[in-house]
């Protein structure tokens, strides 16, 4: 089954329905989004374009992502979503990687021609809108036919310690974190409106499927941006919205709504449900965010390998004050999505005790198909089914699965092993810190020392002695600092997660910062 049966469903029932929006204005019904994509897929199977083919989407956010998508679905195609932040050379790898033949791009992220495709379409062009005229009888194109196992959605990983890698996602994967959604995210009725505020060639544009299941409206915002101001007025005027962001963003909203009074009340009139993941959420700011803005949040763990699948802590596990073990919870990511199996498992794959560190890994319906062309990537990946995510955590006794850190990101000092986060999550509790980043450097004596970059709060001053306080009241000594760096920012990716890659390479090319 076709995900394009998705959108077929309610242009049948409910053709007028408001579909999508840009900005404040009504852009299309589900009637007319299916009618132009249907058109789209007609004309690229007249261009030559077969089942199976890969076109590119190299866009900032926009309303024909959607269209374009769905079109590409009903020819029966494969898309390639790239981030639009990304260098034209870097495109061209991944383009030349999936022997992509068309793109559709806006003009603004691909100032130039990319090389090696057969065709390059700017969205906004007049081009453009011809292969989106609207046909007569959408309901009579005849929709390309999938297997469920057949790939839908070839993703490129971030690529921060080489060159990306394709994860194949079939309709069955795709299909599965649709319906996933509404047992363990958040159920959608059709009055409800999802908001793009992170790029939608990622995580945020995947949950356009779910919200296609129920007939939803989508929303994009007319700068393109995520500007809190922005879309807390989307919310009070079309929504209350729901959204999925990078905890980076969650803390942007969470200021704006404190720095300008908006109480909880207000904040639920813009807001519906603000889904977060994609990087550490710390358990300081979730709590700081839920008495702000109330209980509007749900904390989902998946990776590009199995999307927006893992784990989720819902929404009343997050508001659930009075349980025992309130705190602890609330630094979890929740516990094991419906379609899913969880195991905390040895380099063997093996299980571990409760409570024990290891590797986190995962087994079902959402695991990718593998990475494409890289058989022995997949190999080491996929094992017996369980998708090893190099990430490690433990599980407690209810379930519920605390992750540490990349296994990379691991530092072992003098024998001993340092998570990253924990130190930060401390840190992170002395008033005026901002954020943290916590990395290890090599150490002659130790093998490695610990190194927190630390930004302040505006107007805060903190002092290195501070900190070091502040860790040795709180935490075993062998696993605070021993140096301190504060800095005005850390570096991020587009998506908000801090490159810790950058940072210790910071520190290879400046060996000398100052010592606690």
């Amino acid at each position: 089954m076709s995900l394009v049966h998705l959108l077929l469903r309610h242009a049948t029932l409910h053709p007028e329905r408001p579909a999508i929006l840009y900005g404040t204005e009504h852009w299309v019904s589900y009637g007319q989004w299916t009618a132009r994509s249907a058109g789209l897929a007609q004309r690229m199977q007249a261009a030559g374009l077969v089942p199976g083919d890969r076109v590119l989407i190299f866009m900032r956010n926009q309303p024909r992502y959607l269209e374009i998508l769905w079109a590409a679905w009903w020819a029966g195609l494969v898309v390639v979503p790239v981030n639009a932040k990304l260098h034209p050379r870097e495109v061209e790898w991944i383009a030349a990687d999936a022997q992509a033949r068309w793109a559709f791009v806006t003009h603004d992220v691909a100032v130039a021609p990319l090389a090696g495709l057969e065709r390059q379409i700017d969205v906004e062009s007049d081009a453009c809108d011809e292969l989106l005229a609207p046909v007569s009888d959408a309901l009579a194109v005849p929709v390309v036919e999938r297997d469920p196992n057949d790939l839908a959605w070839l993703f490129y990983t971030s690529g921060t310690t080489g060159r990306p890698k394709g994860v194949m996602l079939t309709h069955r994967n795709l299909m599965t974190m649709g319906l996933t959604y509404f047992i363990d995210v958040d159920p959608v009725a059709a009055v409800d409106a999802i908001v793009y505020a992170a790029p939608m060639s990622h995580g945020a544009g995947l949950y356009a499927i779910p919200h296609v299941m129920a007939g939803a409206r989508h929303v994009i915002p007319a700068s393109g941006g995520v500007e809190p101001v922005e879309l807390f007025e989307l919310g009070w005027q079309v929504g209350p919205l729901s959204t999925f962001a990078a905890p980076t963003i969650v803390k942007r909203l969470v200021d704006h709504a404190e720095h300008h009074g908006i109480d909880t009340s207000r904040s639920a009139q813009a807001f519906k449900t603000i889904v977060y993941g994609g990087a550490p959420m710390y358990a300081a700011d979730i709590r700081r965010a839920l008495q702000v803005m109330g209980p509007r949040f749900v904390q989902i763990y998946g990776q590009g390998e199995t999307p927006m699948v893992a784990t989720a802590l819902s929404r009343a596990q997050l508001s659930d004050t009075t349980h025992p073990r309130w705190l602890e919870r609330i630094a979890s990511v929740g516990v094991a999505q419906t379609p899913v199996q969880l195991r905390v498992a040895d380099a063997e794959g093996q299980p571990l005790p409760t409570g024990e560190v290891g590797e986190v890994l995962v087994k079902g319906d959402s695991v990718m198909a593998g990475y494409w062309n890289n058989p022995s990537a997949t190999a080491a990946a996929v094992r017996d089914g369980w998708l090893f995510t190099g990430d490690t955590g433990c599980l407690d006794a209810d379930g519920f699965l605390t992750l540490k850190d990349r296994s990379k990101d691991l530092i072992i000092s003098g024998g001993s092993n340092i998570y990253p986060r924990e130190v930060e999550e401390v840190l992170l509790t002395l008033p005026g810190v901002n954020e943290v980043a916590v990395v290890g450097t090599p150490d002659p004596e130790w093998g490695e020392s610990v190194v927190a970059f630390v930004v302040l709060q505006p107007g805060a001053s903190v002092t290195v002695d501070a900190l070091d306080q502040h860790c040795l009241a709180r935490m075993a000594r062998f696993k605070r600092p021993k140096r301190y760096e504060l800095v005005s920012e850390l570096p991020k990716n587009n998506y908000g997660k801090v490159l810790k890659t950058a940072l210790r390479e910071r520190l290879r090319d400046a060996p000398t910062l100052p010592a606690a």
